[in-house]
């Protein structure tokens, strides 16, 4: 594949030159030492190479069999695919229309449950968006014991935590600052996440300190999880936690975990996260004291910015994602002057009888069902067509609403169904969501 050059503001730095766009792999955006904030990269010597990925953050699949631990998603995502690992990995990939100049931006942030994941995942590709006229950004960020230790002793200028948010932050600081060398147009930030992904943006469009960075939301499979049901917790509270990972390591100070071996302090952490069994929330941001606060993060201020809301009809438990979804989506219509809207992927993938599973509609949004095993028809190609095109147009100018797509009113009563035949469509389940879950701040 041939190369090709860039002039940032950080550098120069060379690409790859493909047929359909313009593609660059793992450039660095940021620096950090385990349980440091992230600075900025600003500038780099000579030509930066960009033509091949580098590390994503270490995790479960670094130290043990993937095919093993994780086979469902191993097989659907990553099968036959080699990937690295270290903990500096700030890395993020863009493609870009050949001919670029003030596009839309659509920024990625993957899922994972804040443990796992990464960028450089086949199924995650930016071609199809650039071939429509959208810079597409992709991000690596600091996971599990390396990106979210929150031991209060560990505090910065009383900030504790959420490296990985920080990261987030700065690749959004990094695209503000460089992206128009890429053709795209930084006042135009759609940013975009899936699971822990969409926690992530939830987070970040609460954040001032994200203020300026984003002009959209897309939250696909995470809307509400954390801002009405995980709610977060301080690092007091994450205290006990994360001494059973010092107990567990052999640390007598949180300090001295930063001198272990990546290993050793990933086993220390698992076994905490076992040990205590319901450990979600402990490995889940934690409210840092700058860019996650109670304040910021209030169950009833939504942030007055466009959101598209997505969820899938088999999505982990239907009736708590889709539920929170239609709350959120509420929530955003009774605060926001700016638009809400929902869809509901219910296509049933060919080859089993998984349904639609929670991660299903990525393959379709990314438009790279040849990265599947599974025996796709035309019917799931058309439904690719669509939604990825509702994103370029939501990307573009805040509204889903384009040819590819029959017409899409906002709002959570009758989202936009995704499946043999894409309408607008009710909710195919029902339930009480409210009596189901009481006490949990339904309004």
């Amino acid at each position: 594949m041939q190369t090709v050059k860039k002039t940032t503001p950080c550098g120069v730095v060379r690409g790859l030159a493909g047929e359909r766009c313009l593609e660059f792999r793992s450039i660095r955006y940021a620096r950090a030492e385990r349980f440091r904030y992230p600075a900025l990269v600003t500038s780099w010597d000579g030509v930066y190479d960009a033509t091949a990925f580098g590390p994503c953050c270490f995790q479960h699949r670094a130290f043990e069999d993937d095919a093993q631990v994780n086979a469902f998603y191993h097989r659907e995502f990553r099968q036959g695919l080699t990937f690295t690992y270290g903990e500096d990995c700030l890395s993020l990939n863009i493609w870009a229309p050949k001919a670029a100049q003030n596009c839309p931006v659509l920024v990625y942030i993957h899922g994972g449950s804040f443990t796992g994941g990464s960028a450089n995942e086949g199924h995650i590709s930016g071609a199809r968006f650039a071939e429509n006229g959208v810079v597409f950004v992709a991000m690596n960020y600091r996971l599990g014991p390396y990106g979210f230790c929150a031991h209060p002793d560990l505090a910065e200028d009383g900030v504790c935590g959420n490296y990985g948010l920080f990261d987030q932050l700065a690749a959004l600081r990094w695209v503000r600052a460089n992206i128009a060398a890429f053709g795209g147009d930084p006042a135009r930030v759609t940013v975009m996440g899936q699971s822990a992904g969409a926690m992530s943006v939830d987070i970040l469009v609460s954040s001032p300190l994200a203020k300026g960075l984003l002009s959209g939301a897309v939250l696909l499979s995470g809307a509400g999880l954390q801002r009405f049901l995980l709610r977060p917790k301080t690092p007091e509270q994450a205290r006990g936690f994360w001494e059973k990972v010092c107990e567990n390591a052999g640390c007598k100070t949180a300090a001295d975990l930063r001198a272990l071996d990546a290993k050793t302090l990933y086993y220390a952490w698992r076994a905490a996260c076992k040990a205590m069994k319901l450990s979600m929330p402990y490995t889940f941001p934690v409210y840092d004291g700058a860019l996650l606060t109670a304040e910021s993060f209030a169950k009833s201020r939504v942030p007055d910015v466009p959101y598209l809301l997505g969820v899938t009809s088999e999505d982990m438990l239907p009736i708590v994602l889709e539920g929170l979804t239609k709350k959120w989506a509420r929530l955003a219509k009774r605060h926001n002057e700016k638009p809400c809207y929902v869809y509901n992927f219910a296509r049933r993938l060919p080859g089993d009888d998984r349904g639609a599973w929670h991660s299903a509609d990525l393959l379709y949004a990314f438009s790279t069902l040849e990265h599947s095993w599974r025996p796709f028809a035309a019917v799931d190609r058309e439904i690719s067509d669509r939604l990825s095109a509702a994103l370029c147009a939501f990307a573009a100018c805040g509204d889903p609403n384009c040819s590819a797509v029959p017409r899409w009113a906002p709002g959570a009563e009758r989202p936009m169904r995704f499946c043999e035949q894409t309408r607008p469509a009710p909710w195919t389940t029902a339930h009480n969501f409210k009596q189901t879950f009481a006490g949990l701040g339904w309004e």
